[in-house]
Formats: C-alpha cells, structure tokens, sequence
C-alpha cells in the first residue's frame, strides 16, 4: 500500500545560535561556533567550564501567559517559545473543532527537575549531612507544588498541550540524545496511520547546570577545552576530545500532504522515513563498527522509498568524541559504500553544541531548511582530517547545493538510534 506523504509546513527554533529560525539558520552558514564560558552559574570547579547557551532568552518576552510560565523551567520555556514560531510559521493552529485531530509527539531531557529547585531543595532539607524532611515541608521550596509539578517528565508535553489545546494523540519520548529525533518520527507516523490530521512535534533540553556537566564531565565526555571555547567543537577533526554542551528546542508542524497542498502551504520538506535501533553495546558509544546507526539509516531509506543514490546530504550526529564520530563514519561508509565521497556531509553540534533531547528535533529542522533552502550548513572547526573519518565535509563555507533526499541521525546514550529521512517536495525518486 502506497505510503501517505506527510509535508513539513513550520519550523521553531531557540538555540545557541539563534533564538529563532532565520538568525539559527544564519550562524550555521557561517560556520561560526557558540562555545564559550559558562554564565549560567559559577563553573569554575569543574574540569569543563564551557558550554554553549542560549543567550537573550526571556520566557515573558514571547510568551504571554503568565500562569503557564509558573509551572515552566528553562527548557519548557524554550519549548513554548519554538512551538510557538513553529505553528505561527506553518500558518495553522488548533481550534476546538479540530483538536482531536492534532497531536503531539515532543522528545524531552534527561533530568527531571531542574536545577534551580534542585539547589533550593537541597537548601531546605540541609541540615549537616542529613536531609531532614521536616525542615523540608517547612521551608518555601518544600511547600511549593509548583517545583514539584516542574519535575515530572511529562510536564513539558502537558504545558504544551494546554497551551495549543491539542487534544489528540500526545506523548512524550524519554531516549536521550534520540529523543527529538524520535518523536518527529513518531508524529510522522500518527499522521500516515490516519490517527490526526497534524502534529506538533519536538524537543526540548537544558542540561547546562552542575548537575548535568558533573555528570557529562566525569563519563569524559565534554571537552575541556576551556582556553578555547569556540574551537571546542570540533567533529570529525583528528584532534576533536569531546562535545560541547548545549541547549534548546526545535519544533516542527507535520500535516497530510494533501491538506498543506489543499490550503497553499508553504512545504520546506517532506518527512518521508523514520529508522530505529538500539545497539546495547556501551551506555556512552556505538560499536565501533557503527552497527546501530546502520540498521537506523538503512530502515529510514527504505521507510522513505529512497535507496542511498539518493542521499545528497547527511547532517551527521557528529558528536565531536573520538569514538561516536569514528562509528558514525564507519556506518556511512556501510550504507554509502564507494558512492560515500558524493554525500555531502556536516555536524551542525560544531556550532551549536550538543543539544542531548532536543538535538534531533532541531537537526530535523536543519534538514528542512537544507532541503528548502538548497544550502547546507558547515562542519565547523575542521582542521585535521582523521583518517577513520574521511567524508565530504562541508567545511570553510556554506556548500549551495540542491538535496533530493537528506537524512538525520540521532545517536542517544543507552543506544538508542534514529535516523529520519527527508525529501525535496519535488523529487519522486521513482515512487509512482
């Protein structure tokens, strides 16, 4: 049975390179790279003391109701404000009457609760080395509800859903680094099964805090290059030592093809397949071989009806780890085989950093805009090739250049893979 198509009809973004759309998309053309201090809080004892943040963000700037924002941390407040750009763009909303027919499919962070209530729990219940709950209950943050509702996982995709009231299928994906990336598949899904007419999908994450660097800093997995926070990043390079931390959401509208092209949509891109698995080889690598992120990218091609001499452009996982990066490769090299050197290739990590949940959902949109756009975006800070790692990286400058077909990687820790396929509007590909 022939697949219905699901068109790409708005995109939002709230990264470090932009806190929308155009200035996102403007800073990953340049090549320019938003690792720098932390100003966040005082890192000054850790090994890493650089990260890339969202700079300029104020929640009760672009987002108009105030009693929403009580129950919202940081990352919520990014997702409110992309989803926001996202429907205002695709130029279509929920309305009562159609609400059971949109749903939403968001990916979300790692940590539950933020550290702001974290630190003032901490706080509240310190009492030498003990945690005394009556001093707990008692104190301002003990009593408040707000930090409790704050921390539960699905708060994000309840405060979106009330926002928009989207009353159809909705759900949340918890599969860290595959996250995003996995819930615009997901939403992709929904609408070819015919269980909603449109979705808002994304993800969203802040792990720029103590917790979340301590964390990252004692797997080895951020790089410490705190003299130089902006070459940091620097995927695929023979020197790279880790990622650069970031933050954000992406969200994009999906809708049936037939309904865009009905209303005079503007299409960025079709989502055309959704690849999925789990290598279980180590919490923090893919197998050397890149095993997993294979098998994702060959389900994605044949989910899209597409073969890899279609692929014009990968925007890579890219970690800038000496392992990620060197399965990711060997799995291109797999899938590609000696068509790979054709397959233009870049991380956009290299500018924004690492955006854990929410990276597969902005990469996503990347995708949209290369594809739209006919331009992709560069692998910044590529110096010295590695030659476990030779692919035709978009380096120095933009590479304009028309996309048939791109695919998306998310590679997540615990192994989780996803990769997702996109299609020019306009190339068959042989389909019909």
């Amino acid at each position: 049975m022939k697949k219905k198509r699901v068109a790409i009809t708005g995109l939002g973004l709230v990264t470090p390179a932009g806190n929308d759309v155009a200035s996102t998309w403007a800073t990953l053309q340049s090549g320019r790279s938003m690792g720098a201090p932390i100003t966040i809080f005082d890192a000054s004892g850790f090994s890493t003391r650089i990260a890339a943040e969202v700079k300029g963000f104020d929640a009760r700037a672009v987002i108009d109701d105030r009693r929403l924002l009580k129950f919202a941390n940081r990352s919520h407040a990014f997702a409110l404000a992309a989803a926001d750009q996202a429907l205002a763009d695709a130029g279509v909303r929920p309305t009562p009457a159609t609400s059971a027919r949109w749903g939403l499919s968001v990916g979300t962070g790692m940590m539950g609760m933020a550290w702001d209530d974290l630190s003032s729990l901490g706080l509240a219940a310190a009492d030498g080395e003990d945690v005394d709950p009556v001093r707990l209950q008692g104190s301002d943050t003990g009593r408040d509800p707000m930090v409790f509702c704050r921390a539960q996982t699905s708060a994000g995709l309840a405060l979106l859903g009330r926002r928009y009231g989207i009353g159809g299928y909705s759900t949340s994906v918890h599969t860290a680094c595959a996250s995003g990336g996995q819930a615009v598949g997901t939403a992709m899904k929904l609408i070819r099964r015919g269980t909603v007419d449109f979705a808002l999908a994304g993800g969203f994450d802040s792990m720029v805090n103590p917790v979340g660097l301590a964390g990252f800093c004692l797997l080895g997995a951020v790089s410490a290059d705190n003299d130089a926070p902006s070459r940091a990043s620097r995927p695929f390079d023979a020197t790279r030592n880790g990622f650069v931390l970031g933050e954000g959401a992406g969200f994009v509208v999906l809708e049936s093809w037939e309904r865009a092209v009905a209303r005079g949509a503007r299409i960025y891109a079709e989502i055309a397949g959704d690849g999925n698995s789990l290598s279980s080889y180590r919490i923090t690598d893919s197998h050397p071989s890149g095993d997993g992120p294979i098998q994702a990218m060959h389900w994605a091609l044949a989910d899209a009806d597409a073969t890899p001499q279609d692929v014009d452009y990968v925007n890579a996982h890219g970690t800038s780890t000496p392992m990620n990066d060197r399965s990711e490769s060997a799995a291109m090299h797999a899938v590609f085989g000696s068509d790979v050197g054709r397959v233009s290739v870049s991380s956009t990590k290299s500018a924004m950093g690492h955006l854990i949940a929410a990276a597969g959902a902005v990469e996503a949109a990347v995708c949209a805009l290369s594809i739209h756009h006919g331009v992709l975006p560069v692998n910044a800070n590529y110096v010295h090739p590695d030659p476990d790692c030779m692919l035709n990286l978009v380096v120095g400058a933009a590479r304009k250049q028309p996309v048939r077909v791109a695919l998306s990687n998310s590679l997540g820790f615990g192994g989780s893979n996803s990769c997702l396929a996109f299609r020019h509007p306009d190339f068959d590909g042989g389909r019909t």
